[in-house]
């Protein structure tokens, strides 16, 4: 999908003639026009004949690329209200000039100057030429009415020119009757004809008009106030590091792999990798996270996060458009610039609505005039039709909802890909989740190991670290760290494989080798009945069994547990109150599933099955309501992209992962109610507009046509249609904004979420705290075997810095968290050197 910014849209039926002229192109599959934002999404197609074919359409439009610089949307709102203003006061100051005769000389006999009131016509060619001043300063709305309506395209503009012109050209028709009979000497019928006359319904016709142009720019302007927000984020300077020199340049001179300087209550330039330095690091711009986050030498930070303690030095990965804040931004705008299914039935209803208009106007001046009303009253009834017509409430009642939604969802960390996600979320019925890493911290850690009959644990461990080192499931990872902490060296693995959702298999130390699921390994290996009972046991725990088998004999097993996040019941409980719905699907066997889904407070769950079953799991839950799949965005990318709304969970600020449709930045499962909350709202918001949108139009029509003199005696001065269409897409604006208001988040789970986070920090802040060792290590020496001990024991995780004396025998090791006594013992020894203690 390319990216086009067009210009001159002025209602429903502009968006729809441009996406019409755009589908007409050779090559474009689809099409989608933004009234609020004036974006539009094409796909397929060449760009200039897309272009040209808007150009042909009497639209202004540019590419993304030459729209790249324009980031600044706020300078350009005040740029397009400015001459706005202006004519809007020149406008009023007129015609209060114009009402002051029209109303207060003629009605009530206010005083005049001798030269406007020494007869009747004389004060109606001052109401005209006062008139056509307001009109042509207002020209802008006979220019695109005009040129719309030569093209077949009518739009709003053209129904106010219209009835502007009609009642400047009836009003006329009558001056020169009024001339006519002046000079005949009927100065009395003369006089009486200054109240047949509308020049002053043709000004206030326009200035009403414009005011409301305004106001619906106004509140137009506060829908992307969350975009603009994040746009302010972006520092508009950078320090970077030239050799020993600091130099502050613009921002985007910054390049990759630049070094840059970061001090205390600066914002970061560009997404990179600490070299230097520590500090503490405020997120809650990307994440929403409150607590700031401790960061280390080796440690990412994010574009516009704030240095809150600490110099730091940053080598640069990402800048410019690549990075986290710019993606975040272009996630929202995309999503804004897309169309909501909802919108269809408006859309059609707008391509239709101005021609429509203009019919039933025709047929109101016929028949009014057919049953023997007066030219006046046909007029008049002709011109409340036209004016009070407002396809603009049509168009804008999807797009603004969808603004404001998005904007309330970034500002929460939750990021919708499109309008119709938004929508999607809003019709929700079945929750469906992954377990690991989305009802448990995806962190799982060995809790034991049971070797079979032969073998020890450190048989059983080494077998599965070298086997599991070239695995990246959470699982794998987990047996891993458990093997460098006892300092296990991993051998090599030929011939790795992975056989997906069941294990892995490998030839070490020339002995076939496989470990997984235990179906997968009595494959090769028989499984004893007192271990199989032992790894039921661990199970029911809540505790993960993996077994592993060598050369055709089971070696033992590994139970691996993963705790369930701290929110995740609340979310659950929450997500029940609200009516939805909650499926765990995961690969783990029954009885582990059981245990977590219990601890969540989940009661359905589809366990055992593979990656691909995932989404067949989906598929069945998919006839009985709409579903929406929480997952990580990797291994359950099939089953995102078959539900309903594929929700990524834990994202981070990588925000690019494809089989999602909702990417939360957070790892919290309540954000997943949260968002469905906001689709909730925003859907009904949308419902809201459309019905205000539609009831206006089908009440104010008729009541301007004069369907209800006979029954209730009701009529409309063209005047009060002008000012109540222009009031219309006004209050659409302003119901949407509403949306800021919303509640998606419950005390529950936001007190929970505030209690974890407090918790976390201390734990952070405590385990970065610097700590100090002292070992004793036989062997060293000279200062190249200080330099060999030094190099080896500052590539461990979490040291800083160690200081080797080979006079003295030790080793002083600084770190920000515990570093184990088995690593630092086999660090030291596969240098050649003696560890003492």
């Amino acid at each position: 999908m390319k990216k086009y910014k067009v210009t001159g849209m002025t209602c429903a039926a502009c968006s729809t003639r441009v996406e019409k002229a755009v589908r007409s192109v050779d090559g474009v599959t689809e099409c989608s026009v933004n009234l609020l934002t004036g974006d539009m999404l094409a796909a397929g197609g060449a760009e200039g004949e897309i272009i040209a074919a808007v150009k042909k359409a009497g639209y202004g439009i540019t590419s993304s690329e030459e729209n790249n610089h324009k980031s600044n949307e706020g300078e350009t709102q005040k740029r397009d209200t400015r001459p706005l203003i202006a004519r809007l006061c020149v406008s009023a100051a007129l015609l209060i000039i114009l009402m002051y005769i029209s109303m207060g000389h003629v009605m009530y006999a206010f005083p005049l100057p001798d030269f406007i009131a020494v007869s009747p016509s004389a004060t109606a060619l001052c109401e005209l030429l006062i008139s056509a001043m307001i009109l042509v300063i207002n020209q802008r709305f006979f220019i695109s009415g005009v040129k719309a309506l030569v093209r077949r395209s009518p739009n709003m503009d053209t129904l106010v020119s219209l009835g502007s012109g009609a009642s400047f050209g009836y009003s006329t028709y009558v001056l020169f009757r009024m001339i006519l009979l002046e000079s005949a000497g009927s100065i009395s019928e003369a006089h009486h004809l200054l109240h047949e006359l509308y020049f002053e319904s043709a000004a206030m016709i326009l200035t009403l008009i414009t005011v409301g142009k305004l106001l619906e720019s106004a509140a137009k302007g506060r829908t992307t106030d969350a975009v603009r927000s994040l746009m302010d984020l972006a520092p508009k300077t950078a320090v970077i590091l030239n050799g020993n020199e600091e130099v502050t340049v613009p921002i985007d001179e910054v390049k990759v792999g630049d070094l840059f300087v970061v001090r205390p209550g600066g914002a970061v330039p560009a997404d990179g990798v600490i070299t230097e330095g520590e500090c503490s690091v405020d997120e809650s711009a990307l994440t929403g996270e409150s607590v700031p986050v401790d960061k280390a030498i080796g440690d990412r930070v994010s574009a516009s996060c704030v240095n809150m303690s600490g110099r730091i030095v940053c080598r640069a990965e990402k800048v410019g458009a690549d990075t986290a804040l710019a993606q975040i931004i272009k996630t929202v705008t995309d999503a804004t610039a897309t169309k909501a299914p909802i919108a269809r039935l408006a859309d059609k209803v707008a391509g239709v609505f101005v021609p429509a208009v203009i019919g039933i106007a025709a047929i109101t001046l016929v028949i009014w005039l057919g049953i023997g009303s007066d030219l006046t009253s046909a007029v008049e009834r002709a011109i409340s039709v036209l004016v009070i017509s407002c396809p603009c409430a049509l168009g804008l009642a999807t797009p603004v909802a969808i603004m404001v939604g998005s904007g309330v969802g970034a500002k929460n960390g939750i990021l919708f890909k499109t309008a119709a996600a938004l929508e999607s979320a809003g019709k929700v019925k079945i929750v469906a989740v992954d377990k690991t890493g989305t009802v448990t911290k995806g962190v799982p850690e060995v809790t034991d190991i049971i070797p079979a009959e032969g073998f020890t644990e450190k048989e059983v461990l080494s077998f599965a670290v070298s086997l599991e080192a070239g695995s990246e499931h959470p699982l794998g990872r987990a047996v891993v760290r458990k093997g460098e902490l006892a300092g296990v060296v991993p051998e090599r693995a030929e011939g790795f494989k992975i056989h997906a959702g069941n294990g892995l298999e490998g030839i070490i130390a020339g002995k076939l080798t496989v470990g997984g699921k235990r179906e997968f390994a009595e494959d090769f290996a028989s499984v004893p009945a007192e271990l199989a009972s032992r790894a039921e046991s661990l199970a029911e725990t809540g505790k993960t069994p993996l077994y592993f088998a060598c050369d055709g004999k089971l070696l033992g097993i590994i139970a691996v547990a993963d705790t369930v996040r701290e929110d995740s019941a609340d979310a659950v409980c929450e997500m029940k109150k609200a009516g939805l719905r909650v499926v765990m699907i995961t690969g783990d066997n029954e009885k582990t599933a059981r245990a977590v889904a219990k601890a969540a407070g989940i009661d359905d769950v589809i366990a055992g099955v593979l990656p691909t079953e995932k989404a067949d799991a989906v598929e069945k839950l998919k006839s009985q309501g709409k579903v929406a799949m929480v997952g990580d965005g990797i291994n359950d990318a099939v089953a995102l992209v078959k539900a309903d709304l594929g929700i990524a969970i834990g994202a981070g600020v990588d925000v690019a992962i494809d089989s999602a449709d909702v990417v939360l930045v957070k790892s919290r499962l309540s954000d997943a109610l949260s968002a469905i909350k906001l689709g909730r709202a925003t859907l009904r918001n949308i419902k809201e507009n459309l019905f205000w949108a539609f009831i206006y139009n089908v009440c104010g029509i008729p009541l301007a046509a004069g369907a209800f003199i006979s029954l209730f005696g009701w009529r409309m001065d063209p005047m009060f249609g002008a000012a109540a269409m222009s009031l219309s897409s006004f209050c659409v604006v302003m119901n949407a904004l509403r949306l800021n208001f919303a509640r998606i988040k419950s005390k529950k789970t936001e007190s929970s979420h505030t209690e974890a986070e407090n918790t976390n920090h201390y734990e952070d802040t405590k385990e970065n705290k610097a700590m100090t060792k002292t070992v004793k290590i036989e062997g060293m020496m000279c200062h190249h075997c200080e330099a060999h001990v030094k190099k080896a024991l500052e590539a461990l995780d979490g040291v800083t810095s160690v200081t080797a004396s080979h006079t003295e025998g030790t080793a002083v090791i600084e770190s920000t968290k515990e570093v184990a006594d088995d690593v630092i013992k086999a660090t030291v020894e596969a240098e050649g050197y003696n560890y003492i203690g």
